[in-house]
Protein backbone atom coordinates (compact mmCIF):
# COMPACT_ATOMS: atom_id res chain seq x y z
CA UNK A 1 0.00 0.00 0.00
CA UNK A 2 0.87 3.35 -0.93
CA UNK A 3 0.28 4.39 3.23
CA UNK A 4 0.15 2.96 6.62
CA UNK A 5 -3.65 2.37 7.60
CA UNK A 6 -5.19 1.35 10.67
CA UNK A 7 -6.45 -1.85 11.86
CA UNK A 8 -8.38 -2.50 15.09
CA UNK A 9 -8.36 -5.93 16.30
CA UNK A 10 -10.80 -7.03 18.74
CA UNK A 11 -10.70 -10.46 20.11
CA UNK A 12 -11.26 -11.93 23.85
CA UNK A 13 -8.41 -14.58 22.73
CA UNK A 14 -4.91 -12.98 23.23
CA UNK A 15 -3.52 -15.30 21.38
CA UNK A 16 -5.23 -14.28 18.08
CA UNK A 17 -5.09 -11.05 18.75
CA UNK A 18 -1.19 -11.36 18.99
CA UNK A 19 -1.40 -13.32 15.88
CA UNK A 20 -3.40 -11.36 13.52
CA UNK A 21 -1.63 -8.24 14.44
CA UNK A 22 1.75 -9.57 13.56
CA UNK A 23 0.72 -10.93 10.19
CA UNK A 24 -0.85 -7.24 9.36
CA UNK A 25 1.95 -5.72 10.20
CA UNK A 26 4.25 -7.61 7.75
CA UNK A 27 1.70 -6.00 4.97
CA UNK A 28 2.08 -2.23 6.26
CA UNK A 29 -0.65 -1.99 8.78
CA UNK A 30 -0.55 -0.37 11.98
CA UNK A 31 -2.84 -2.00 14.43
CA UNK A 32 -4.30 -1.57 17.24
CA UNK A 33 -5.96 -4.56 19.96
CA UNK A 34 -8.64 -4.39 21.83
CA UNK A 35 -10.39 -7.21 24.72
CA UNK A 36 -13.73 -6.66 24.42
CA UNK A 37 -16.14 -4.79 21.73
CA UNK A 38 -16.71 -1.94 24.73
CA UNK A 39 -13.16 -0.87 24.74
CA UNK A 40 -13.21 -0.95 20.63
CA UNK A 41 -16.35 1.93 20.97
CA UNK A 42 -14.27 4.00 23.33
CA UNK A 43 -11.38 4.08 21.47
CA UNK A 44 -12.78 4.41 17.98
CA UNK A 45 -14.45 7.60 16.65
CA UNK A 46 -16.38 8.63 13.26
CA UNK A 47 -12.80 9.73 11.98
CA UNK A 48 -11.26 6.68 12.82
CA UNK A 49 -9.08 5.88 9.68
CA UNK A 50 -9.61 2.25 8.95
CA UNK A 51 -10.59 -1.14 8.92
CA UNK A 52 -12.35 -3.18 12.18
CA UNK A 53 -11.23 -7.12 12.66
CA UNK A 54 -13.82 -8.70 15.34
CA UNK A 55 -14.52 -12.00 16.19
CA UNK A 56 -18.42 -12.66 16.13
CA UNK A 57 -18.45 -14.50 19.99
CA UNK A 58 -17.19 -12.42 22.39
CA UNK A 59 -18.40 -11.75 25.76
CA UNK A 60 -20.07 -8.77 26.75
CA UNK A 61 -20.62 -7.01 23.62
CA UNK A 62 -19.98 -9.47 21.03
CA UNK A 63 -19.06 -9.32 16.86
CA UNK A 64 -22.85 -8.42 16.11
CA UNK A 65 -22.95 -6.07 18.44
CA UNK A 66 -19.74 -4.14 17.66
CA UNK A 67 -20.96 -4.16 13.77
CA UNK A 68 -24.14 -2.39 15.23
CA UNK A 69 -22.75 0.42 17.66
CA UNK A 70 -19.87 1.46 14.53
CA UNK A 71 -22.62 1.39 11.68
CA UNK A 72 -24.47 3.95 14.15
CA UNK A 73 -21.22 5.93 14.60
CA UNK A 74 -19.95 5.77 10.91
CA UNK A 75 -21.62 3.01 8.57
CA UNK A 76 -18.65 3.88 6.57
CA UNK A 77 -16.29 2.38 8.37
CA UNK A 78 -15.27 -1.66 7.14
CA UNK A 79 -15.81 -4.28 9.32
CA UNK A 80 -14.55 -7.65 9.07
CA UNK A 81 -15.63 -10.47 11.24
CA UNK A 82 -14.19 -13.84 12.04
CA UNK A 83 -16.36 -16.31 12.46
CA UNK A 84 -16.90 -20.02 13.39
CA UNK A 85 -17.66 -22.57 11.37
CA UNK A 86 -21.14 -22.79 12.89
CA UNK A 87 -21.53 -19.07 12.96
CA UNK A 88 -21.89 -18.67 9.03
CA UNK A 89 -25.16 -17.81 8.83
CA UNK A 90 -25.03 -15.21 11.76
CA UNK A 91 -21.93 -13.94 9.68
CA UNK A 92 -24.61 -13.53 6.17
CA UNK A 93 -26.66 -11.85 8.62
CA UNK A 94 -23.86 -9.57 9.39
CA UNK A 95 -23.34 -9.14 5.62
CA UNK A 96 -26.44 -7.59 5.36
CA UNK A 97 -26.42 -5.62 8.13
CA UNK A 98 -23.71 -3.77 5.97
CA UNK A 99 -20.11 -5.87 7.23
CA UNK A 100 -17.53 -5.67 5.19
CA UNK A 101 -16.92 -9.12 4.97
CA UNK A 102 -16.34 -12.35 7.09
CA UNK A 103 -13.65 -14.61 7.47
CA UNK A 104 -14.28 -18.70 8.36
CA UNK A 105 -12.23 -20.31 10.99
CA UNK A 106 -9.43 -21.41 10.35
CA UNK A 107 -8.53 -18.73 7.49
CA UNK A 108 -5.32 -18.03 5.23
CA UNK A 109 -3.49 -14.94 6.71
CA UNK A 110 -2.94 -13.88 2.64
CA UNK A 111 -6.47 -14.34 2.79
CA UNK A 112 -7.08 -11.83 5.87
CA UNK A 113 -4.53 -9.25 4.75
CA UNK A 114 -5.86 -8.95 1.00
CA UNK A 115 -8.97 -8.34 2.36
CA UNK A 116 -7.78 -5.78 4.81
CA UNK A 117 -6.15 -3.71 2.19
CA UNK A 118 -9.29 -4.22 0.29
CA UNK A 119 -11.16 -2.89 2.92
CA UNK A 120 -8.78 -0.33 3.71
CA UNK A 121 -8.49 0.78 0.27
CA UNK A 122 -12.23 1.73 0.46
CA UNK A 123 -12.02 3.45 3.94
CA UNK A 124 -9.36 6.06 2.45
CA UNK A 125 -12.00 6.73 -0.58
CA UNK A 126 -14.70 7.23 2.03
CA UNK A 127 -12.56 9.14 3.77
CA UNK A 128 -11.07 11.40 0.88
CA UNK A 129 -14.82 11.51 -0.47
CA UNK A 130 -16.08 12.89 3.13
CA UNK A 131 -12.71 15.73 3.32
CA UNK A 132 -14.07 17.09 -0.19
CA UNK A 133 -17.65 16.95 0.44
CA UNK A 134 -16.81 19.12 3.49
CA UNK A 135 -14.70 21.46 1.87
CA UNK A 136 -17.04 22.01 -1.43
CA UNK A 137 -19.96 22.39 1.82
CA UNK A 138 -18.06 25.17 3.39
CA UNK A 139 -18.67 28.78 1.88
CA UNK A 140 -15.66 30.25 3.65
CA UNK A 141 -13.12 27.71 2.02
CA UNK A 142 -15.05 28.26 -1.25
CA UNK A 143 -15.23 31.75 -1.49
CA UNK A 144 -11.09 31.80 -0.35
CA UNK A 145 -10.42 30.41 -3.45
CA UNK A 146 -11.66 32.94 -5.62
CA UNK A 147 -8.55 34.59 -5.16
CA UNK A 148 -8.28 38.12 -6.77
CA UNK A 149 -9.04 41.95 -5.64
CA UNK A 150 -9.49 43.50 -8.78
CA UNK A 151 -13.13 45.19 -9.03
CA UNK A 152 -14.63 42.47 -11.07
CA UNK A 153 -13.47 39.88 -8.67
CA UNK A 154 -14.84 41.74 -5.82
CA UNK A 155 -18.21 41.97 -7.57
CA UNK A 156 -18.14 38.68 -8.61
CA UNK A 157 -17.75 37.59 -5.10
CA UNK A 158 -20.76 39.79 -4.09
CA UNK A 159 -23.16 38.04 -6.35
CA UNK A 160 -22.23 34.56 -5.07
CA UNK A 161 -23.14 35.65 -1.77
CA UNK A 162 -26.44 37.59 -2.98
CA UNK A 163 -27.52 34.41 -5.60
CA UNK A 164 -26.42 31.62 -3.56
CA UNK A 165 -29.06 33.21 -1.05
CA UNK A 166 -31.76 33.02 -3.79
CA UNK A 167 -33.49 29.97 -4.70
CA UNK A 168 -33.49 30.53 -8.65
CA UNK A 169 -32.07 28.44 -10.93
CA UNK A 170 -28.59 30.30 -12.33
CA UNK A 171 -27.03 30.28 -15.53
CA UNK A 172 -22.95 30.59 -15.41
CA UNK A 173 -20.90 31.66 -18.58
CA UNK A 174 -17.51 32.63 -19.28
CA UNK A 175 -14.77 30.92 -21.14
CA UNK A 176 -12.63 27.97 -20.37
CA UNK A 177 -11.02 27.66 -17.82
CA UNK A 178 -11.91 30.89 -15.50
CA UNK A 179 -13.28 28.78 -12.69
CA UNK A 180 -17.25 28.07 -13.45
CA UNK A 181 -17.62 24.52 -12.59
CA UNK A 182 -15.87 26.48 -8.68
CA UNK A 183 -18.34 29.73 -8.71
CA UNK A 184 -21.40 26.76 -9.15
CA UNK A 185 -19.46 25.22 -6.27
CA UNK A 186 -19.32 28.68 -4.13
CA UNK A 187 -22.82 29.39 -4.84
CA UNK A 188 -23.99 25.89 -3.37
CA UNK A 189 -21.49 26.25 -0.40
CA UNK A 190 -23.23 29.35 0.88
CA UNK A 191 -27.02 28.48 0.02
CA UNK A 192 -29.42 27.56 2.72
CA UNK A 193 -28.61 24.07 0.62
CA UNK A 194 -25.17 23.80 1.86
CA UNK A 195 -26.21 20.70 4.16
CA UNK A 196 -27.65 19.11 1.09
CA UNK A 197 -26.24 17.22 -1.73
CA UNK A 198 -24.25 18.73 -4.84
CA UNK A 199 -24.66 16.30 -7.95
CA UNK A 200 -23.07 17.29 -11.36
CA UNK A 201 -23.34 15.73 -14.95
CA UNK A 202 -21.69 16.75 -17.62
CA UNK A 203 -23.81 17.13 -20.70
CA UNK A 204 -21.73 16.65 -23.24
CA UNK A 205 -20.24 13.83 -21.92
CA UNK A 206 -23.17 11.41 -22.39
CA UNK A 207 -25.27 10.32 -25.45
CA UNK A 208 -28.80 11.42 -25.49
CA UNK A 209 -30.49 8.24 -24.44
CA UNK A 210 -28.00 7.45 -21.41
CA UNK A 211 -27.84 11.02 -20.58
CA UNK A 212 -31.97 11.23 -20.21
CA UNK A 213 -31.53 7.43 -18.41
CA UNK A 214 -29.07 9.27 -15.94
CA UNK A 215 -30.99 12.25 -15.30
CA UNK A 216 -34.24 11.37 -14.96
CA UNK A 217 -34.66 7.13 -14.93
CA UNK A 218 -35.36 5.00 -14.88
CA UNK A 219 -31.75 3.33 -14.75
CA UNK A 220 -30.71 0.59 -16.47
CA UNK A 221 -31.28 -2.87 -15.13
CA UNK A 222 -27.08 -3.37 -14.21
CA UNK A 223 -27.51 -0.30 -12.10
CA UNK A 224 -28.47 0.50 -8.35
CA UNK A 225 -27.96 4.18 -8.94
CA UNK A 226 -31.05 6.54 -8.48
CA UNK A 227 -31.66 8.94 -11.13
CA UNK A 228 -29.50 12.15 -10.70
CA UNK A 229 -32.51 14.53 -10.53
CA UNK A 230 -33.51 12.48 -7.56
CA UNK A 231 -30.50 12.14 -5.86
CA UNK A 232 -30.02 15.81 -5.95
CA UNK A 233 -33.45 16.33 -4.53
CA UNK A 234 -33.91 19.43 -1.57
CA UNK A 235 -29.86 20.01 -3.11
CA UNK A 236 -28.28 21.38 -5.85
CA UNK A 237 -27.79 19.71 -9.69
CA UNK A 238 -25.01 20.89 -11.70
CA UNK A 239 -25.64 20.41 -15.43
CA UNK A 240 -22.07 21.17 -17.03
CA UNK A 241 -22.17 22.29 -20.73
CA UNK A 242 -25.38 22.72 -20.74
CA UNK A 243 -25.63 23.82 -24.27
CA UNK A 244 -24.94 20.28 -25.52
CA UNK A 245 -28.41 19.59 -24.51
CA UNK A 246 -30.90 17.80 -27.15
CA UNK A 247 -34.04 19.13 -27.94
CA UNK A 248 -35.33 15.92 -26.63
CA UNK A 249 -33.22 16.43 -22.85
CA UNK A 250 -33.87 20.14 -22.90
CA UNK A 251 -37.76 18.82 -23.09
CA UNK A 252 -37.63 16.56 -20.77
CA UNK A 253 -35.68 19.04 -17.97
CA UNK A 254 -38.76 21.86 -19.18
CA UNK A 255 -40.90 19.62 -17.75
CA UNK A 256 -38.59 18.48 -14.76
CA UNK A 257 -38.39 22.29 -14.08
CA UNK A 258 -42.13 23.09 -14.15
CA UNK A 259 -43.45 20.37 -11.84
CA UNK A 260 -41.33 21.37 -8.97
CA UNK A 261 -43.02 24.70 -8.66
CA UNK A 262 -41.65 28.24 -6.57
CA UNK A 263 -39.48 28.07 -5.37
CA UNK A 264 -37.96 24.71 -6.54
CA UNK A 265 -37.10 22.26 -4.70
CA UNK A 266 -34.04 21.04 -6.57
CA UNK A 267 -31.73 23.89 -8.01
CA UNK A 268 -30.37 23.95 -11.08
CA UNK A 269 -26.71 25.58 -11.95
CA UNK A 270 -26.84 25.45 -15.80
CA UNK A 271 -22.50 25.58 -16.71
CA UNK A 272 -22.30 27.20 -20.01
CA UNK A 273 -19.27 26.79 -22.85
CA UNK A 274 -21.38 28.02 -25.62
CA UNK A 275 -18.83 30.21 -26.68
CA UNK A 276 -16.47 27.51 -27.29
CA UNK A 277 -19.04 26.80 -30.89
CA UNK A 278 -18.90 30.73 -31.69
CA UNK A 279 -22.64 30.88 -30.37
CA UNK A 280 -25.00 32.33 -27.58
CA UNK A 281 -26.66 30.12 -25.07
CA UNK A 282 -29.94 31.70 -26.48
CA UNK A 283 -28.99 29.87 -29.61
CA UNK A 284 -28.14 26.48 -27.81
CA UNK A 285 -31.27 26.48 -25.34
CA UNK A 286 -34.97 26.69 -26.51
CA UNK A 287 -36.15 30.07 -25.19
CA UNK A 288 -38.56 28.75 -22.33
CA UNK A 289 -35.91 26.38 -20.80
CA UNK A 290 -33.13 29.95 -21.01
CA UNK A 291 -35.65 31.57 -19.17
CA UNK A 292 -36.51 29.30 -16.85
CA UNK A 293 -32.31 28.55 -16.17
CA UNK A 294 -31.47 32.12 -16.60
CA UNK A 295 -33.33 33.32 -13.38
CA UNK A 296 -29.58 34.54 -12.33
CA UNK A 297 -26.90 35.14 -14.66
CA UNK A 298 -23.25 35.39 -13.88
CA UNK A 299 -20.64 35.96 -16.36
CA UNK A 300 -17.38 35.48 -15.19
CA UNK A 301 -14.56 37.74 -16.30
CA UNK A 302 -11.25 36.41 -18.69
CA UNK A 303 -8.55 36.53 -16.96
CA UNK A 304 -6.99 39.51 -19.31
CA UNK A 305 -9.66 41.36 -17.69
CA UNK A 306 -8.22 41.42 -14.10
CA UNK A 307 -4.91 42.23 -15.21
CA UNK A 308 -4.59 43.19 -11.32
CA UNK A 309 -5.09 40.10 -10.27
CA UNK A 310 -2.05 38.20 -12.76
CA UNK A 311 0.87 38.47 -10.49
CA UNK A 312 -1.10 37.68 -7.48
CA UNK A 313 -2.33 34.77 -8.80
CA UNK A 314 0.98 32.79 -10.30
CA UNK A 315 2.68 33.45 -6.84
CA UNK A 316 -0.58 31.61 -4.60
CA UNK A 317 0.37 28.88 -7.40
CA UNK A 318 4.09 29.12 -7.69
CA UNK A 319 3.81 29.05 -3.47
CA UNK A 320 1.04 25.90 -3.50
CA UNK A 321 3.00 23.91 -5.80
CA UNK A 322 6.09 24.52 -4.61
CA UNK A 323 4.81 23.16 -1.10
CA UNK A 324 3.75 20.13 -2.78
CA UNK A 325 6.78 19.56 -4.76
CA UNK A 326 9.01 20.40 -1.73
CA UNK A 327 11.21 23.15 -3.30
CA UNK A 328 11.95 26.86 -3.19
CA UNK A 329 9.59 29.32 -4.55
CA UNK A 330 10.85 30.50 -7.77
CA UNK A 331 11.51 34.55 -8.02
CA UNK A 332 9.44 36.04 -10.47
CA UNK A 333 12.21 38.70 -12.54
CA UNK A 334 10.40 42.24 -13.96
CA UNK A 335 11.04 40.84 -17.51
CA UNK A 336 9.22 37.82 -16.41
CA UNK A 337 6.22 39.48 -14.56
CA UNK A 338 6.23 41.92 -17.93
CA UNK A 339 5.46 38.98 -19.71
CA UNK A 340 3.16 37.44 -17.76
CA UNK A 341 0.48 40.91 -17.98
CA UNK A 342 1.00 40.87 -21.54
CA UNK A 343 0.27 37.55 -22.47
CA UNK A 344 -3.36 37.15 -23.90
CA UNK A 345 -4.09 33.95 -21.71
CA UNK A 346 -6.75 32.19 -23.55
CA UNK A 347 -6.90 29.29 -21.26
CA UNK A 348 -7.56 31.58 -18.35
CA UNK A 349 -6.75 30.72 -15.18
CA UNK A 350 -6.49 27.15 -15.80
CA UNK A 351 -3.71 28.18 -18.18
CA UNK A 352 -1.81 30.00 -15.80
CA UNK A 353 -2.06 27.44 -13.04
CA UNK A 354 -0.42 24.50 -15.57
CA UNK A 355 2.31 27.67 -16.01
CA UNK A 356 3.25 28.20 -12.88
CA UNK A 357 3.20 24.36 -12.17
CA UNK A 358 5.89 23.80 -14.59
CA UNK A 359 7.67 26.62 -13.73
CA UNK A 360 8.44 25.32 -9.93
CA UNK A 361 8.95 22.22 -11.57
CA UNK A 362 11.64 23.59 -13.94
CA UNK A 363 12.94 25.18 -11.13
CA UNK A 364 14.27 22.59 -9.40
CA UNK A 365 17.10 21.48 -12.90
CA UNK A 366 17.21 25.79 -14.19
CA UNK A 367 16.76 29.17 -13.68
CA UNK A 368 15.38 31.64 -15.95
CA UNK A 369 12.57 29.09 -17.37
CA UNK A 370 9.83 31.04 -16.95
CA UNK A 371 9.93 33.68 -19.55
CA UNK A 372 10.23 30.26 -22.08
CA UNK A 373 7.45 28.72 -20.90
CA UNK A 374 5.01 31.23 -21.44
CA UNK A 375 6.16 32.03 -25.08
CA UNK A 376 5.69 28.56 -25.79
CA UNK A 377 2.30 27.75 -23.88
CA UNK A 378 1.28 30.87 -26.22
CA UNK A 379 2.73 29.86 -29.44
CA UNK A 380 0.94 26.13 -29.20
CA UNK A 381 -2.30 28.13 -28.46
CA UNK A 382 -1.70 30.21 -31.81
CA UNK A 383 -1.88 33.30 -29.26
CA UNK A 384 0.78 36.68 -29.85
CA UNK A 385 1.64 38.45 -26.69
CA UNK A 386 -0.65 41.52 -26.60
CA UNK A 387 1.12 44.82 -28.06
CA UNK A 388 -1.37 47.31 -27.13
CA UNK A 389 -0.34 49.79 -24.55
CA UNK A 390 -0.55 50.06 -21.17
CA UNK A 391 0.00 53.60 -18.96
CA UNK A 392 3.48 53.43 -17.46
CA UNK A 393 1.49 53.83 -14.42
CA UNK A 394 0.14 50.35 -14.61
CA UNK A 395 3.37 48.54 -15.47
CA UNK A 396 5.30 50.28 -12.54
CA UNK A 397 2.29 49.46 -9.99
CA UNK A 398 2.39 45.68 -11.08
CA UNK A 399 6.04 45.63 -10.60
CA UNK A 400 6.31 47.12 -7.63
CA UNK A 401 3.70 45.02 -6.10
CA UNK A 402 5.37 41.83 -7.17
CA UNK A 403 9.04 42.88 -5.92
CA UNK A 404 7.12 43.73 -2.62
CA UNK A 405 5.49 40.48 -2.35
CA UNK A 406 8.82 38.35 -3.32
CA UNK A 407 11.01 40.03 -0.85
CA UNK A 408 8.43 39.46 1.85
CA UNK A 409 8.19 35.73 0.47
CA UNK A 410 11.69 35.63 1.14
CA UNK A 411 12.26 37.24 4.25
CA UNK A 412 9.13 35.48 5.39
CA UNK A 413 7.26 38.59 6.41
CA UNK A 414 10.44 40.60 8.37
CA UNK A 415 9.62 43.89 7.64
CA UNK A 416 13.05 45.28 8.89
CA UNK A 417 14.89 42.61 6.36
CA UNK A 418 12.15 44.13 3.73
CA UNK A 419 13.15 47.56 4.50
CA UNK A 420 16.56 47.46 4.17
CA UNK A 421 17.02 45.43 0.98
CA UNK A 422 14.40 47.38 -0.57
CA UNK A 423 15.89 50.89 0.98
CA UNK A 424 12.37 52.26 2.11
CA UNK A 425 11.10 53.80 5.16
CA UNK A 426 8.76 51.84 7.39
CA UNK A 427 5.90 54.56 6.62
CA UNK A 428 6.31 54.03 3.22
CA UNK A 429 6.58 50.32 3.12
CA UNK A 430 3.36 50.10 5.06
CA UNK A 431 1.79 52.44 2.34
CA UNK A 432 2.29 50.49 -0.13
CA UNK A 433 1.61 47.07 1.07
CA UNK A 434 -1.86 48.68 2.45
CA UNK A 435 -1.96 49.80 -1.22
CA UNK A 436 -1.35 46.28 -3.01
CA UNK A 437 -3.20 44.02 -0.79
CA UNK A 438 -0.23 42.73 0.75
CA UNK A 439 -0.29 41.38 4.70
CA UNK A 440 2.21 40.36 6.51
CA UNK A 441 1.10 37.67 8.46
CA UNK A 442 0.75 35.54 4.96
CA UNK A 443 4.65 35.83 4.78
CA UNK A 444 5.61 34.68 8.23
Amino acid sequence: MSRAMHVAIVDDEQDMRQSISQWLALSGFTTETYSDGMDAIAAIGSDFPGVVITDIRMPGLDGMGLLKRLNALDSTIPVILITGHGDVPMAVEAMRLGAFDFLEKPFDPEKMMALAERAAKARAQAMEARALRTELADGATMMRRLIGESAVMQRLREDILDIGQADGHVLIDGETGTGKTLVAHALHAVSSRAGRKLVSVNCAGLDEAELISRLFGPSPADSAERPLTDQARGGTLVLEDVEALSEAVQARLLAFINAQGTPPETRIIAVCNAHKQDQTLEDALRPDLFFRLGAHQIVLPPLRAREEDILALFNEYLGQFAEDYGCAVPEVSMPEAAQLLQAPWPGNVRQLVTIAERCVLQSRREDGALMSLIMADNEASGEAMTTEGKPLKEHVEAFERILIDNTMRRHKGSITAVMEELRLPRRTLNEKMAKYGLVRSDYV
